[in-house]
């Protein structure tokens, strides 16, 4: 098979187009035949700079931290999954063999893509049990977007907010992945009305196209008094941030309202931001850091994907040959929207 092969840390150009074996499902896994994987700017480029080292990435690497395809090879003790199923998979796993459900697998585990081959290959073997099936009106390209990010902001807003209808939602970054996967889970699950922000212009207005009601430029406007403007003095519900840039967030902070929830999962333009503790004791604010998101958030992020509900941001879908120019884009403009790999058209 085709697959991207990293042999030593550096610039785009050490992504190295191979021929490998073809991988063989062990006992519990099976084989996906890749249609789609994502480029991520910390766990593929990043780790492929070599500004990851505390990952520990398995050298030399198949990156790709998250696939989507079908299902075209079985291996021993799988009975859920049947050749030809459309499915996805991400993230942490084990690597030793375990049966389908994972039940009683306690040896080493580790992220595919990072401590096992990953998606940005024809081929890739994954535990069934971090295999999942996907609706079938829904994409490759859209599912591999929305197993990346939607999970985490559906924890976020819905399950650590518990955002409810008609409350003020701020979300910060909302050109980003995660920025645009929020707008519309706060709008379209959570019922919010929604405000969103950026430091450009061009970079608020797209969440205005994914459906926000108000939009701010930081970079232009006074976003504490903007906020306070559009929410009548009141505040936000919910601010919904996964920057932390440290010049912003303050001001963002202080427009929380009364008992509202700054709930993040990121601070990449941090991580160190002051924040107002007068104000965080005086309104009774909860701040609330949680990565991840519960199993069964995934599948009512597919569903809502293959209703409309949640719509993938995808900028660019290039060939799998591609992956070096794929990581240089990524790093000239990390804000563009998601960039897909397709092994299979090359």
């Amino acid at each position: 098979m085709k697959a991207i092969v990293v042999h030593e840390f550096g610039p785009p150009d050490v992504l190295k187009f191979e021929n490998v074996a073809d991988p063989v499902p062990r006992f519990g896994e099976v084989r996906v035949r890749v249609h789609a994987a994502t480029v991520n700017r910390v766990l593929d480029v990043a780790v492929r700079a070599g500004t990851q080292a505390h990952r520990k990435p398995m050298m030399p690497l198949i990156p790709g931290v998250d696939c989507a395809g079908v299902v075209d090879a079985i291996g021993e003790g799988v009975t859920k999954f049947r050749i030809g199923d459309h499915v996805a998979a991400a993230g942490g796993m084990p690597l030793e063999p375990c049966a389908e459900d994972g039940e009683g697998y306690e040896g080493p585990q580790g992220m595919m893509g990072i401590k096992r081959p990953g998606g940005f290959a024809e081929l890739v073997c994954v535990p069934a049990f971090k295999t999942h099936s996907l609706p079938k009106n829904l994409g490759f390209q859209e599912a591999a977007v929305v197993m990346r990010h939607c999970p985490t902001a559906w924890n976020l807003l819905v399950n650590i907010a518990r955002t409810k209808p008609g409350e003020w939602v701020l979300i910060m970054g909302a050109s980003g992945n995660l920025g645009a996967v929020g707008v519309q889970i706060a709008k379209n699950i959570c019922g919010a009305r929604v405000i969103c922000a950026a430091g450009s212009r061009a970079r608020a207005d797209v969440g205005l196209e994914l459906g926000a009601e108000h939009a701010i430029d930081y970079s232009s406007q006074d976003i504490h008094a903007e906020i306070m403007k559009i929410t009548g003095g009141r505040g936000v519900d919910v601010l919904y941030d996964n920057i932390a840039n440290p010049k912003v967030l303050p001001q963002a902070f202080m427009a929380i309202g009364e008992a509202g929830r700054l709930v993040t999962a990121g601070a990449h333009a941090g991580p160190v931001v002051p924040i107002d503790f007068f104000h965080l004791y005086d309104k009774r604010i909860t701040i609330h850091g949680m990565p991840g998101s519960k199993p069964s958030d995934l599948p009512l992020c597919f569903q809502a994907a293959a209703d409309g509900k949640i719509k993938a941001r995808v900028a660019h879908v290039l060939p799998l040959s591609k992956a070096a120019e794929a990581h240089r884009m990524m790093e000239s403009d990390p804000g563009m929207g998601k960039i897909v790999l397709d092994p299979s058209a090359g």
